[in-house]
């Protein structure tokens, strides 16, 4: 199997995979709209390519990380003569069917591409507690997994259609976001009082760790469209995160955060189901 291996893009995340190929002994070549984001690692053996023409010829592997898909078009489409018999590996965010509107535009130049969706930050890269999600051609899949292993340990083939690994990355950033964001919540809340981010972290944390109770617990039940208030019920979380509300507004702290998840309370109880559990919210979202 070829140790050669491009990468496109070095933000935080491309540079840490450039790294992890090097310390591998891969041969690897950059390319990046700043060239000088290369330099730390062209010390270290890596080639610096003047084009992305010369990037993707160095290499039959070429690694994509950037923004978004917009940005694989403003950088590859001067340089889709290069694409043929290349095969494009996207670890850039984007939606799945912009990730399939990518496969196609790379098949249609000849070329073949993998969506990936990577699940830690840059500093996990290259170690076993890295994972990715990967779709699209299985037989590209499996030829390239021992070099997509370098980058993370893990990963997880989701299937034939490229949209798949993008959408379920798009579902664990759904989860994660707003989850961070109720920790910064959380951590202005406790400053209002005089505690800091580092006094709360302990609690944080196993409250964190004991959200996959509730995932499984709700999980079947609400496959079985079961959203009995036997447990919970939404009147009562409306009335805990009213509190929440009210905790924060008397310190000071910003409310925009709760204030928004207190309006899906009340979209479930006005819809008439304030007895049910608050798992009725799911189908207040679901596509009609």
């Amino acid at each position: 199997m070829s140790r050669t291996i491009t990468v496109i893009g070095l933000g935080p995340m491309g540079q840490a995979m450039a790294a992890a190929y090097l310390n591998r002994d891969y041969r690897v070549t950059l390319w990046n709209r700043t060239p000088s984001r290369a330099d730390a690692l062209v010390k270290r053996g890596a080639t610096l390519a003047a084009t992305p023409e010369e990037a993707l010829a160095a290499s039959d592997l070429t690694i994509l990380s950037l923004t978004d898909l917009d940005a694989m078009y403003a950088i590859l489409e001067p340089a889709e003569a290069a694409l043929a018999g290349r095969t494009l590996v996207n670890l850039s965010s984007d939606t799945p069917e912009k990730a399939r509107a990518g496969a196609r535009w790379v098949t249609e130049h000849g070329g073949t591409l993998l969506t990936g969706g990577v699940l830690c930050p840059p500093p996990l890269i290259g170690t076993a507690d890295a994972s990715t999600f990967y779709s699209g051609p299985r037989e590209t899949y499996e030829t390239h997994r021992e070099a997509l292993e370098v980058i993370t340990g893990k990963t997880d083939y989701r299937g034939e259609d490229p949209g798949l690994a993008a959408l379920m990355y798009q579902l664990n950033m759904a989860i994660f976001w707003p989850s961070m964001i109720a920790y910064w919540q959380a951590v202005a809340l406790a400053d209002a009082h005089g505690l800091t981010a580092t006094d709360i972290a302990p609690y944080v944390t196993e409250n964190f760790a004991g959200m996959g109770h509730f995932v499984d617990f709700y999980a079947s039940r609400i496959d079985a469209g079961n959203h009995e208030g036997d447990v919970d019920r939404t009147a009562m979380g409306l009335a805990s995160m009213d509190h929440v509300v009210h905790t924060a507004s008397d310190a000071g702290v910003d409310t925009a955060f709760p204030e928004a998840v207190k309006h899906i309370f009340h979209r479930v109880i006005d819809a008439g189901h304030g007895a049910d559990s608050f798992s009725r919210a799911v189908e207040l979202m679901k596509k009609r």
